[in-house]
């Protein structure tokens, strides 16, 4: 009982820091007073949630780091969003029972209601607050929810998990107000739709965990928002590509023991790894325009595709050979190639840049180096497999990201000007 009261003050704190926020200046005295708070709250109730994390941010706030706008949102955000889900945990649920129905949930492929109450209760009280502090941006509001739930989803086990996602939120808030960039609501809103709606269903379909779902869906809003929703069918295109191939001779690779892990549900990890300089790309696109964004966007996707194939299918193929050696190794060794693996690599990375083509994103000529970039970034991702994975010095994620970037890069030098 001490423990709810400490971290309904706290709470309150936070909340009443935003009200006064506009009228105390200069900032360091706001700062001064919420950490006079805070401390009193931690003294008598020796609850760090959610009085730290809301310290730290004064803190940033009372010396200058971070605008009136990025400290009263991203509070608005985490504070009202984190206490509504926690009460729907708290009231449906004794602690053994919220883990039992969270992992039937999660079996089911069923969103858990506190990440539901998160986006209600933070998306209502976040936009009065934005359009209080004189900046009405939904942009910067469904940014900061989308990378909360990211990260509630891959911290929830975490002591320290709420002060992160303050931070994370805080920094996604920051730069987003910076860009100074601006969209049409409605499209915006269609954009969430769309991307939620992707990563739901493939949620739903045991292609994704919850951290997948909103990692995916936070690369679908760059994809619309800051490019086209073009963009985001192409990323879809891969995405089916990935699924089909992973559960191609799926049992066969169970046996063989190459199968993808969690069989084939994708994290967060994987998404980030082989979509994440797309969405950067769509980013630079957005405030550039430049030719060479689209390029490398589909150079990355169509590495992504090609690699992701080429495992899937060449190792149900022919003994690979070391890329580095070319001495016979066994199925799965990172490193290994085949030649089946190179051909279905070329005719994903062919089919990413058909349906840019068809999509009226790229011309032919950007249609052959999307092929050239996505058969040069799967047989890095092989050498980087082979020199660096396989003795632990990185992890097949971080192999995927540095071979979407170097095919994403491949591609994006042609068009340079």
């Amino acid at each position: 009982m001490m423990r709810q009261t400490g971290t309904l003050i706290g709470t309150l704190i936070g909340l009443a820091a935003i009200a006064a926020a506009p009228f105390v200046t200069p900032g360091w005295v706001l700062a001064g007073i919420v950490l006079l708070a805070c401390l009193v709250v931690l003294a008598v109730y020796r609850e760090p949630y959610p009085t730290a994390p809301v310290m730290v941010l004064a803190v940033l706030f009372g010396l200058q780091v971070i605008p009136l706008l990025v400290f009263g949102l991203t509070l608005a955000i985490m504070l009202s969003g984190e206490l509504a889900a926690r009460y729907a945990d708290g009231t449906l649920y004794s602690r053994r029972g919220r883990r039992i129905e969270e992992k039937r949930r999660l079996s089911a492929g069923e969103v858990p209601p506190a990440y539901l109450w998160f986006i209600g209760v933070s998306l209502i009280v976040s936009l009065v607050v934005s359009s209080a502090l004189g900046h009405p941006d939904p942009l910067l509001v469904l940014m900061g929810i989308t990378v909360a739930l990211l990260l509630k989803a891959i911290l929830e086990d975490r002591e320290d998990a709420f002060l992160v996602e303050v931070l994370g939120v805080a920094m996604t808030v920051h730069l987003f107000n910076d860009l100074e960039f601006t969209i049409d609501t409605m499209n915006l809103i269609a954009a969430a739709i769309l991307a939620f709606s992707f990563g739901y269903f493939a949620y739903r379909a045991r292609a994704m965990d919850l951290s997948g779902l909103f990692s995916g869906a936070l690369i679908g809003i760059l994809l619309i928002v800051f490019a086209d929703v073009r963009w985001f069918l192409v990323l879809l295109i891969f995405f089916a590509l990935g699924s089909g191939t992973t559960r191609y001779r799926f049992d066969y690779k169970r046996r063989i023991g190459v199968e993808e892990g969690k069989s084939g549900v994708r994290g967060y990890r994987n998404v980030f790894a082989n979509a994440i300089v797309a969405a950067a790309a769509a980013v630079l696109y957005g405030v550039t325009q430049h030719p060479a964004c689209i390029a490398l966007f589909l150079g990355s996707v169509a590495t992504a595709a090609a690699d992701t194939v080429a495992s899937e299918i060449g190792v149900t193929g022919t003994t690979p050979y070391l890329i580095t050696t070319f001495e016979r190794v066994r199925p799965g060794t990172n490193g290994g190639v085949t030649l089946v693996g190179e051909v279905v690599a070329c005719i994903a990375a062919l089919v990413i840049g058909l349906v840019a083509l068809a999509a009226g994103i790229a011309d032919p000529t950007m249609v052959l180096v999307t092929v050239a970039a996505g058969f040069v970034g799967t047989n890095i991702d092989s050498l980087v497999g082979a020199l660096f994975e396989n003795r632990g010095l990185i992890g097949n994620s971080g192999t995927n990201l540095v071979a979407t970037l170097a095919g994403g890069i491949f591609a994006a030098l042609f068009f340079l000007r």
